[in-house]
């Protein structure tokens, strides 16, 4: 699979390109390539330049339009770019048109994904996962990645028309798939048992958006030493660790972060990994609440766990990050309606997060602010569950309580 890792993103700089469509308007657009510019970051890449084009829908064969596509040659070639990253998924005409006009790589959101995926995975359990779900994007873009397509096998057995190169590369890469399913399969079993074996013990997760700091609060729950940093996807391999509460032990697990148009193939790749989320008895959602779209960011994780787990699962909505919020008061005799960008933390808690009650806590992992009150949530929450299981032990948190 090194075809699909950039092994000199270091020294790449690249272009991003992005649509303005009446699903998705300008302020959305730029979110969105401010978003892809950070994927790009983490690969290694280098983003220089942002481009928008105003369409009803992506060109089918260029996705962007022609007078665009110069524009774009343009600049790619003043400025000696040897990326252009599109922040949709393309179609494998698309790729082999916009590679044939820029003479550039191109890469799209899924692939760029997948990129990092690939480079994070550390054990032999996420490798497969990437591995596979690489596979299966690779599988319907084979036209653009062989320039031997014409050639044609002949010898005995292959008289005729033969078996073109595109069919033996269709055929292997689905051997491969095979192979790999297989393995999963079997890693699955394994990772199944160890499950099992943890008991009847209250099982927490910690789902979100990705880079929402699952990982820093995962470290201070569990005083543990789980790999964060400011990147995303830092965490892909479901760590789980025993937490004691006030000596009520519980299993905690960090997972992977979601993203806008996570790739299917990944989904579909990562369920084993996604099943600690399934047989989770409480989740905790983590969102960035300094982040300008942190509402549509807690959308996509919930969309993401309603195609994971149909059952609700009761949660608790952790705001981390409240050290980096910002926002500029609206001057007095300013008519404009009122934007996220003027909404303060203490007026922004009283709008629809008030209804969520004790279901809800606002921390700054960081800093360790209101963490001491997350564990008395936690504490509370697992408590709850944990008698339901073992009423027999209710007289016990009684005497905790008193004490």
């Amino acid at each position: 699979m090194k075809d699909f890792i950039l092994s000199e993103a270091q020294t790449e700089k690249a272009v991003l390109v992005g649509l303005i469509t009446p699903e998705q308007n300008e302020q959305k657009a730029k979110e969105y390539l401010d978003e892809l510019a950070f994927l790009a970051d983490t690969a290694g890449a280098t983003p220089v330049k942002k481009f928008f084009q105003r369409l009803d829908y992506p060109h089918p064969v260029t996705f962007v339009g022609s007078g665009k596509l110069r524009e774009i040659k343009e600049y790619v070639i003043e400025h000696e770019i040897g990326l252009a990253i599109f922040d949709d998924e393309l179609s494998a005409k698309q790729i082999r048109n916009i590679e044939n006009e820029l003479q550039v790589k191109i890469l799209d959101r899924t692939n760029l994904i997948l990129d990092i995926f690939a480079r994070r995975a550390q054990t032999a359990h996420a490798k497969t996962q990437v591995e596979l779900a690489q596979y299966k994007y690779m599988l319907p873009r084979l036209t653009r990645l062989w320039t031997h397509l014409e050639r044609q096998r002949g010898g005995i057995g292959m008289r005729g028309p033969g078996e073109t190169q595109i069919e033996t590369d269709r055929r292997i890469i689905l051997d491969k798939i095979s192979r790999l399913k297989q393995d999963l399969a079997a890693i699955d079993k394994q990772k199944s048992l160890q499950r099992k074996n943890r008991g009847k013990m209250v099982r927490v997760a910690l789902v979100g958006y990705t880079n929402a700091g699952k990982s820093t609060l995962m470290n201070l729950l569990s005083k543990s030493d789980v790999f964060a940093e400011d990147k995303l996807f830092a965490t892909l391999d479901t760590t789980v660790r025993k937490v004691i509460v006030e000596n009520l032990p519980f299993l905690l697990s960090d997972t992977v972060g979601f993203i806008r148009k996570l790739p299917t193939e990944l989904i579909e790749s990562f369920k084993s990994t996604l099943d600690e989320v399934r047989e989770a008895d409480l989740l905790l959602h983590v969102a960035d609440i300094s982040h300008f779209g942190f509402e549509e960011q807690i959308e996509v994780v919930n969309k993401t766990l309603a195609e994971i787990d149909k059952s609700e699962k009761p949660a608790i909505m952790v705001f981390n990050k409240i050290d980096a919020f910002t926002f500029t008061p609206k001057e007095d005799d300013d008519l404009t309606p009122q934007m996220r960008e003027n909404i303060g933390l203490d007026e922004l808690k009283r709008t629809w997060m008030s209804r969520m009650g004790d279901n809800c806590i606002f921390i700054s992992a960081k800093n360790r602010t209101n963490v001491e009150m997350l564990k008395t949530l936690l504490y509370e929450r697992v408590k709850e569950i944990h008698i339901t299981r073992f009423p027999y032990n209710d007289f016990l948190f009684q005497q905790y309580d008193e004490e």
